[in-house]
């Protein structure tokens, strides 16, 4: 026998691997609190310090005193590595130097604020980020977080205090760390030291005091901080169970386990279960043990447990079916696996009303009367209650008895009523197959007396008696318990009536032959019933098998299948394979709608008949409610339970891609729970190949319009390179004979005027699109200096005069505004386009004004400019495509352009950092400009006309 205590050698090399690895990886300890304040950085600090004392290296990465005269004091002795500079803006952010610490390396680096954002350029985006890199490199690490930051309870703190905290740790951070360590402090004492300035400075202090830092946030926030602590040190205690391979529940922490059978109260100690659980606040679970039955038990029965499983499982609780020889053994493994602290079991009551009459009252009698011989693996039938025999095993659980249902079983309804063709016939089947397997027992012993009768002549008594135990075996192998259990006792019958004298009578006349007839009882009970166990556990390992060999081959055929339709062949296929069910697939196309496919039909044997009409499997109005809820309705669910599909949600990692819609052959065969969560793994492996599928579809996408949008870039450089000399060199022309002497005739000046302004379009154009080109191939170098967006404007007027000479131009005080960083020629290049599209789509005679503001706070504020036109504004919806490459406010109209001034201005504005959108006006549109103000050397206001008026 295999010692269920023994731990498993695969097990034992995986655990020893993970240490291996964790033992070159630095170690990282976490001090965590409810909220700033609590002094999470002053222990850490004090720690350190204690451990330099000893001779340790120790050295500061960056810690946040944040102006505390005692966080300050423990930061003096100790090594300080330089931090970093990074250029932000108008400003120089000093962060943590990562490479200086991997250069430096200490045996410990102190990093504050894990989940600090690094500023943009560092190496990694986030501090957590570095830490990580500091432990794969064996340097230890001691940070501090608080309890907002974590990725879990973000949400529910923001809901909490009203505040929410945008910089965020994951989980599986926190929880991979070596060490946490908690820092606590009550609510009134931290409201104390926010008032005496030991938190933050006094007027970061009075704001504090108003919104986070009240008395109700500070004590939900310590309530989830120790939770969260408690959970940490939970799973702290169940990793060094297991390491141990400690056997004993250790009381830690509450935990509940419900027992259910096939007994009539499995409900009731369900519910029992949940209750308690909801008031001692901690996990449950629910067992049920799938135990060999010497009677096999009635269909009633099994949907009464099935039902008490989904109940369990609705409610919240972890549920599970435990097998094997004992059953006290098996839960009692359970539980110390698990370390659960409470176990609840039902009363049922024994009576003796089966359905059968009374062949049934004698097989409930027969499997009474011999419990005892079967030994510890049928305690639930024996005369040793299990709450007693399971109280026995685990002495330090509390084994707790639910009270007895009053309720008579005919006062109550059945789980489901039998439906016609379906359960009425696999009832029926099942009642001829005991019949059959019975009347088999009873061939069986008619065999061996046959043989016995024929072999008496050169055969003793005792021989004899073995030919009737080979038929009890032979009974077992083949048709299970209770038929094992009728051959033993028909066996002893026969070798009393036709082998012990005086025969033809069951009259014995030495008394001897008594302890005979019980011998070989026993001996036939016991070996019949192990047997037959044998055999059930084969024939389970057989079955677990083959759904693990199932799930392997339809993982590994979706894995290589290349197209919808390919998953949707072989899910079918495997479904048909698996539960004999049709099923029909409900995937989201382009427009988010559920459109139906079904697989091709299985070849249909000749023992299937005919397949029930797959009308309700077409049901798109409950596809799409499932799809909209991600939840499963139909058969076995709480959703329109009586149907005979089961709809589930293909939900794969990123989304739902869609509804799955098993019918299978009989109604109620998706209900039981293993097939039921076999079915789920079917659809979650489904979804993951359809998923699989759309992010290769897109990545193809992807790399085609890089491709495209390369080829398209490389064309437009060629093209405006081998443009621009002639396109110069006839401007150069048309001037010159502009400027001839004698001037030219009248109607020839004109054409020689009409060639300068197209040649000029189209030098804009390619100038457009060469700038185009360079900028996304981040081929252009910004020469930053200080401008005056007043001198901008006006050189960019000056450059279109010509374009503008048919509006007015409407310009507002612009000397108030502060210089901007920015490239000169490229700025002014964004000033000629918009004023540029100003001209083309306002009709002539209209007004361009153009204005600037300051908004924002100094910290972080932008300086905008703005032009407004009187023209026909922008259709809804085109704010932002009119930005696009090649995309013009009027299609096919006598416009002149290609549709790239705009976004040559917003590639120009994005490179400096600022951001450009349109908004409607009244009349017209409103373009504005918006770059960042930065910190500007202080410049004199000059005077100017408020109005600048061009002649028409």
């Amino acid at each position: 026998m295999t010692d269920p205590l023994r731990p498993d050698p695969d097990a034992l090399l995986q655990r020893m691997q993970a240490e291996d690895v964790r033992a070159a990886r630095g170690k990282l300890r976490v001090y965590f609190g409810a909220s700033a304040g609590v002094g999470k950085t002053f222990a850490m600090l004090a720690a350190a310090r204690a451990l330099r004392e000893q001779g340790a290296d120790v050295v500061i990465g960056v810690v946040e005193t944040h102006g505390r005269t005692e966080t300050e004091a423990l930061v003096q002795g100790l090594e300080h590595l330089p931090l970093r500079e990074v250029p932000y803006r108008d400003r120089v952010l000093r962060e943590f130097d990562l490479d200086g610490a991997l250069a430096r390396r200490p045996a410990l680096v102190l990093v504050d604020e894990l989940a600090h954002s690094n500023a943009a350029g560092s190496r990694h985006p986030k501090r957590w980020q570095d830490i990580g890199e500091l432990q794969a490199a064996g340097i230890d690490v001691w940070t501090t977080v608080n309890v907002q930051h974590l990725d879990s309870l973000n949400q529910a703190v923001g809901g909490i205090t009203g505040v929410r905290v945008w910089e965020t740790v994951p989980d599986t951070v926190f929880d991979g760390a070596d060490e946490v360590v908690l820092v606590d402090l009550p609510a009134d004492e931290l409201l104390r030291r926010l008032r005496e300035g030991k938190v933050y400075l006094p007027e970061q202090a009075r704001h504090a005091a108003r919104n986070f830092f009240r008395k109700g946030n500070l004590i939900a926030l310590r309530e989830l901080a120790l939770r969260r602590t408690a959970d940490r040190v939970d799973d702290d205690v169940r990793a060094y169970r297991d390491a141990k391979s400690i056997a004993p529940v250790w009381r830690t922490r509450e935990a509940v386990l419900a027992c259910i059978g096939l007994g009539d109260d499995a409900e009731q100690v369900v519910r029992s279960a949940h209750r308690l659980a909801s008031q001692l606040d901690c996990d449950w679970h629910v067992v049920t043990i799938a135990a060999s039955h010497l009677v096999p038990p009635a269909d009633t029965l099994r949907v009464r447990l099935r039902a008490a499983m989904q109940l369990a499982e609705s409610l919240g609780a972890r549920t599970e079916t435990l097998a094997g020889h004992d059953l006290v053994q098996a839960v009692a493994g359970y539980i110390r696996r698990h370390n659960l602290t409470k176990v609840l079991v039902g009363r049922a009551r024994t009576e003796w009303r089966a359905e059968g009459g009374l062949v049934e009252r004698a097989r409930m009698w027969l499997a009474r009367a011999i419990a005892p011989l079967l030994g510890a693996g049928n305690r639930l039938i024996g005369r040793q209650s299990f709450a007693d025999a399971l109280a026995a095993g685990c002495p330090e659980v509390d084994v707790m008895r639910v009270a007895a249902d009053t309720v008579r079983d005919h006062m109550r309804p059945e789980s489901r009523p039998a439906r016609p063709g379906h359960d009425g016939a696999a009832a029926a089947g099942t009642a001829t197959l005991r019949s059959g397997d019975y009347g088999w027992a009873v061939a069986w012993c008619g065999v061996a007396t046959a043989v016995s009768m024929l072999a008496r002549p050169w055969f003793d008594q005792v021989n004899i008696a073995m030919l009737f135990l080979v038929a009890v075996v032979v009974v077992a192998l083949r048709h299970g318990r209770g038929p094992a259990a009728v051959a033993s006792v028909l066996s002893v019958a026969s070798f009393d009536f036709f082998f012990v004298a005086p025969r033809m009578s069951f009259a014995v006349s030495d008394v001897q032959y008594l302890l005979t007839f019980f011998v070989l009882l026993a001996v036939g009970l016991v070996i019949g019933q192990l047997t037959a166990g044998l055999r059930e556990q084969a024939q389970v390992s057989v079955r677990r098998e083959t759904d693990a060999r199932t799930l392997y081959e339809l993982a590994r055929e979706l894995s290589a299948a290349l197209t919808t339709a390919q998953i949707v062949e072989i899910g079918g296929r495997f479904l048909h394979a698996a539960f004999d069910a049709h099923a029909t697939f409900f995937l989201v196309n382009d427009s988010r709608r559920l459109v139906p496919m079904s697989p091709p039909a299985p070849p249909a044997s000749a023992d299937s008949g005919p397949r029930t009409p797959k009308g309700e499997a077409t049901d798109t109005v409950l596809a799409q409610w499932v799809f909209d809820h991600g939840e499963p309705a139909g058969t076995g669910t709480n959703t329109l339970p009586g149907s005979t599909v089961l709809y589930l949600p293909l939900k794969a990692p990123m989304q739902t891609r869609g509804v799955l819609a098993v019918e299978p052959r009989a109604w109620h065969a998706l209900a039981e729970p293993a097939l039921r969560r076999q079915a789920d793994v079917f659809a979650t492996l489904m979804a993951i190949a359809i998923e699989r599928l759309h992010y290769v579809d897109v990545a193809q996408r992807a790399l085609l319009s890089i491709e495209s949008e390369r080829l398209r870039s490389s064309l437009l450089a060629a093209v405006s390179h081998d443009l621009r000399t002639p396109l110069t060199g006839l401007l150069g022309m048309a001037e010159t004979l502009q400027r001839a002497e004698p001037p030219l005739a009248r109607d020839v000046a004109d054409t020689v005027d009409a060639i300068h302004a197209q040649a000029q379009r189209m030098r804009t154009m390619v100038v457009n699109l060469l700038d185009m080109a360079r900028l996304q191939q981040h081929d252009v170098t910004l020469q930053r200096g200080w401008q005056s967006l007043e001198e901008l404007v006006g050189a960019a007027l000056a450059s279109m005069r010509e374009t503008l000479a048919g509006h007015r131009i409407d310009v507002a005080d612009l000397s108030a505004l502060p210089l901007v960083e920015c490239d000169g020629v490229l700025m002014e290049r964004v000033l000629c386009n918009l004023f540029e599209n100003a001209a083309k789509y306002t009709p002539p005679g209209t007004v361009v004004r153009v204005r600037g503001e300051v908004t924002g706070s100094e910290a972080s504020d932008e300086v905008r400019l703005i032009v407004e036109d009187e023209g026909p504004g922008v259709p809804a919806g085109q704010a932002r495509h009119i930005f696009e490459k090649f995309t013009r406010g009027e299609r096919e109209s006598a416009t002149a352009g290609v549709g790239l001034g705009l976004a040559v201005c917003e590639a120009i504005v994005q490179a400096h950092g600022g951001r450009i959108w349109v908004e409607p006006a009244t009349p017209g549109a409103r373009f504005i400009v918006a770059l960042p103000r930065g910190n500007p050397p202080a410049i004199e206001p000059e005077p100017l006309d408020e109005t600048l008026h061009f002649p028409h």
